[in-house]
C-alpha cells in the first residue's frame, strides 16, 4: 500500500487578512523575489536607470543655468550669455530625450515583468490540485490575479521615476547649500513643517485608504455575485431587492472613496503653501541681500526656481512610498499564490501508459475530501477492458468521488487506484489524461467556434471533426447554425441548447479517442426527446471502449455490462440489470417502483436521512 500525505488546506493563507494591509513595512524577501523577475531584463533596467539619472541631472542644471543667464544679462556680458543659452538649449534637449527614454524603457520593462508574473501565476494555477480550488473562493483568486498584479505594475511603472525624484531632490539640496549656505539653510527651514504635517496626515490616510479599498472590494463582490446569479435573480424577480442591497454597498463605497480622495488631495495645497512660504523666505531674505549688495540677483532667481522644483519630488516620493508599500503587500499575496503547493504532480520516474490494458481497479480505497470524514470506505472494484460499468446510488454515495480518483483529481487516503494495471500515482498526468476521457453533467465549452471546441487539444483535421459530429448526431444541428462549424459560441456555449452542448462534448470525446471513457450524469439535464438522440450518440462512444457511467435515471443504464450500486460510500450490490432485478435489492425495488431515480426513494428505503454532502 502506498502512503499518501494528508491534504492540507491552503485556504487560511489566501483567506486571511494578514498581508492585506497596503501600508506594511518593506519586505526584503519580497523585494528579492521581485529582483528575480527583473534579472532577465538587467540590460533594459540599467539603461532605463542611466537615462533617468541623466534626465535628473539635467533637471537640476536648468535652474542653475537660468540664474547664470540672468546674471550675465544684468551685467551685459553678451558673449557669455550666448554661450550659457546654447548650453541651456543642449541641456533642455538632453533632458527631454533622456526623460522620454527612461519613461519608455521603464514602462516597457514593467510590462515585461508583469507578463512574466502573469504567465507564472497562470501556469501554476493550471497545475494546482482541485482540493485547493474546492476550498478557495474564486473571487479571492481573481483579486490576486488582477488587482494585486495591477498594484505591482503601478510600482514598477514608477520605480525608476522614484530614483529620478530622489536624485533631483538631493541635487537641488546640494546646489542650494553650495550656492549660498545661509540662504540655503533658511530656505530648508520649511522641511520640518512638511515632515510634521506628514506625520499627522499618515495615520488618518491609512485608515481612509483601507476603508476605501474594503468598500470597493465589497461592492465588486456584490456586483460579481449578482451577474453570476442573474438567471436566478430573474427567475425569482428579485431585481428590486438586489438593487437596494447593491445601492447600500455602492453608497458606502462612494462615501469611502470621497473620504480617501479628500485625504489624498489635502496634501496638494499643503505642499503648495509650504512652497509659497519657502519662496517668500527667498524673496524677503534674498531681496534684502540683493539690495545690500551681498547677493547677486542671478543667485536669487536660481533659488526661487529651485524652491519651486524642490517640493515636487517631495510630493511624488510621498506618493511613491505609498505605492511601494502597496506593492509589498501585493507581492506578498502574489507569491503566496505562486507558492501554493502542487500536491498532484508527476513522480520523477513516472511512466507513460503504452499498450496497457484499458482497466480500472480500486483496491481497498478509502477517501474523503476531509480525511476525518471519509466519503468512500474500503472500496474494491475492477472495470475490465471494453466493459461498460454504471455507478448508481443516492446523492452522497461516492459515485463522483470514484470518478475523480480514477482521473487522479484527488489521491486516496488509503488503498490504491490503478489504471492499466499501474498505480495512478506512478503514471504521468499527461498520459493519464490522454487515456481517460470525461463528459460531465454540464459540459464546459470554451470561447471560440464549434470546430475549435470539438478539436480542443488535438490536431484533428476538419474532416475528422465532421465525421465525429456525424457519429454523435451533432452534424445536422451544427449545419443549421448561421456559420456552421465556424459559429462562435457565447460564454460557456449559452447560445445553444443544453442538449446541443452535450452533443458537442460527445464529439470532442470521440475526436480525442480515449481508451477509457467516463460519463458523469451526462443525461441528467436533458429532456426525454433529446435523450433519445443522446442515447444513440452514447452507443457510438461506448463502442470498443472501457466505460464508467454515472446515472440517476435507471432506464439509461439498464444495458450496462455491470451496474454497481453504492450507498454511503460502500458497494451495496453489483451485477447486470437482470441479475440485480432477481436479487430483489435496492436497485430492483427502485426500478420496479413508480420512481426512476435513486434520489426519489433513497431516504425512504434506507431510513437514513443523513447523506454526505459531496459526491
Amino acid at each position: 500500500m502506498t502512503d499518501t500525505p494528508k491534504r492540507k488546506s491552503p485556504r487560511a493563507s489566501l483567506g486571511s487578512s494578514e498581508g492585506d494591509d497596503i501600508f506594511g513595512t518593506f519586505d526584503v524577501a519580497i523585494a528579492r523575489r521581485f529582483l528575480g523577475y527583473l534579472r532577465p531584463h538587467r540590460k533594459a533596467l540599467f539603461t532605463a536607470q542611466a537615462a533617468v539619472l541623466i534626465s535628473a541631472g539635467c533637471q537640476v542644471l536648468i535652474p542653475k543655468l537660468t540664474g547664470e543667464a540672468v546674471k550675465r544679462a544684468v551685467s551685459h556680458q553678451i558673449g557669455a550669455l550666448d554661450q550659457i543659452l546654447l548650453t541651456f538649449g543642449l541641456v533642455a534637449v538632453a533632458y527631454a530625450l533622456f526623460f522620454f527614454i527612461g519613461e519608455w524603457l521603464s514602462s516597457r520593462l514593467a510590462q515585461q515583468v508583469i507578463f512574466d508574473i502573469r504567465r507564472a501565476m497562470f501556469s501554476h494555477f493550471q497545475d494546482v490540485s482541485l482540493s485547493f480550488m474546492d476550498k478557495t473562493h474564486v473571487g479571492r483568486i481573481m483579486a490576486r490575479l488582477q488587482g494585486d498584479v495591477n498594484a505591482l505594475q503601478e510600482f514598477l511603472d514608477t520605480m525608476n521615476g522614484a530614483l529620478g525624484d530622489a536624485v533631483t531632490l538631493i541635487g537641488i539640496t546640494v546646489v542650494l547649500l553650495t550656492t549660498d549656505l545661509k540662504l540655503g539653510l533658511l530656505t530648508l527651514t520649511v522641511l520640518p513643517a512638511l515632515i510634521a504635517v506628514r506625520a499627522v496626515w499618515l495615520p488618518y490616510s491609512k485608515k481612509s485608504f483601507r476603508q476605501a479599498r474594503d468598500a470597493s472590494s465589497a461592492t465588486n463582490s456584490a456586483l460579481a455575485e449578482n451577474i453570476n446569479g442573474i438567471r436566478t435573480v430573474q427567475e425569482t424577480r428579485r431585481e428590486a431587492m438586489n438593487f437596494d442591497l447593491y445601492q447600500v454597498k455602492a453608497l458606502e463605497n462612494f462615501r469611502a472613496q470621497n473620504a480617501a480622495s479628500w485625504m489624498t488631495q489635502i496634501m496638494v495645497p499643503t505642499v503648495d503653501i509650504l512652497t509659497g512660504l519657502a519662496i517668500a523666505v527667498v524673496v524677503v531674505a534674498g531681496g534684502h541681500a540683493v539690495l545690500g549688495g551681498g547677493l547677486d540677483v542671478g543667485v536669487m532667481v536660481t533659488f526661487i526656481l529651485y524652491v519651486q522644483r524642490f517640493f515636487e519630488p517631495v510630493r511624488l516620493l510621498s506618493m511613491q512610498y505609498t505605492i511601494m508599500q502597496r506593492a509589498m503587500a501585493a507581492g506578498h499575496r502574489i507569491f503566496e499564490v505562486i507558492d501554493v503547493p502542487v500536491t498532484i504532480a508527476d513522480k520523477p520516474n513516472a511512466i507513460d501508459l503504452k499498450d496497457a490494458p484499458a482497466t480500472v481497479e480500486f483496491r481497498n480505497v478509502t477517501f474523503g475530501y476531509d480525511p476525518a470524514r471519509p466519503i468512500l470506505h474500503d472500496i474494491n472494484l475492477i472495470v475490465r477492458p471494453k466493459e461498460v460499468v454504471a455507478l448508481v446510488g443516492p446523492t452522497g454515495s461516492g459515485k463522483t468521488s470514484i470518478i475523480a480518483l480514477t482521473h487522479r483529481f484527488y489521491e486516496a487516503d488509503q488503498g490504491q487506484v490503478l489504471v492499466g494495471g499501474h498505480d495512478v500515482r506512478d503514471i504521468r498526468l499527461d498520459s493519464l489524461g490522454k487515456t481517460i476521457g470525461m463528459v460531465l453533467q454540464e459540459p464546459f465549452l470554451f470561447t471560440g467556434t464549434i470546430e475549435q471546441n470539438i478539436r480542443y487539444n488535438t490536431d484533428a483535421s476538419h474532416q475528422r471533426i465532421i465525421e465525429a459530429a456525424k457519429a454523435v448526431s451533432a452534424h445536422d444541428f451544427i449545419m443549421r447554425l448561421p456559420e456552421g462549424y465556424d459559429t462562435a459560441l457565447g460564454q460557456r456555449g449559452r447560445n445553444i441548447s443544453m442538449g446541443q452542448r452535450q452533443l458537442i462534448s460527445f464529439a470532442r470525446a470521440l475526436v480525442a479517442d480515449p481508451q477509457i471513457l467516463i460519463l458523469d450524469e451526462a443525461t441528467a439535464n436533458i429532456d426525454s426527446f433529446t435523450e433519445m438522440v443522446i442515447q444513440k450518440a452514447l452507443r457510438v462512444l461506448f463502442a470498443g471502449r472501457t466505460c464508467m457511467v454515472i446515472a440517476h435515471r435507471l432506464a439509461t443504464i439498464r444495458d450496462a455490462d455491470r451496474i454497481v450500486v453504492l450507498q454511503q460510500g460502500r458497494i451495496l450490490e453489483q451485477g447486470s440489470h437482470d441479475v440485480l432485478m432477481k436479487t430483489g435489492g435496492l436497485y430492483s425495488h427502485l426500478y420496479t417502483s413508480a420512481h426512476a431515480s435513486f434520489d426519489d426513494q433513497a431516504v425512504a428505503m434506507t431510513g437514513d436521512t443523513e447523506f454526505a454532502t459531496r459526491t
